[in-house]
């Protein structure tokens, strides 16, 4: 299995669970290939992995277009955590 990348997004603006629904609508569009999304209202961020670095510029674009501003926007390598990592 090839390494993934972890980008966890800094947003505001969102209030509830259709806000975190349209900003995980937006991250889909831009990033099609993204898995394990996540989005959560309470911690004003949203997270998610893909096997390719994601276009941040892109990412930005599509979720501000909804309406909700990127405070910041950071990739980093992701290991699993499991009983085998070390």
């Amino acid at each position: 299995m090839s390494a993934m990348i972890r980008t966890v997004l800094k947003i505001d603006g969102m209030v509830c669970g259709m806000c975190e629904a349209h900003v995980n609508e937006a991250i889909r569009r831009a990033i099609p290939q993204a898995k394990k999304l996540s989005s959560s209202h309470k911690k004003a961020e949203a997270s998610f992995l893909t096997e390719e670095a994601a276009d941040l510029d892109a990412l930005r674009a599509a979720i501000e277009s909804t309406g909700y501003r990127v405070l910041s926007a950071e990739s980093a390598p992701y290991e699993k955590k499991g009983l085998f990592g070390r």
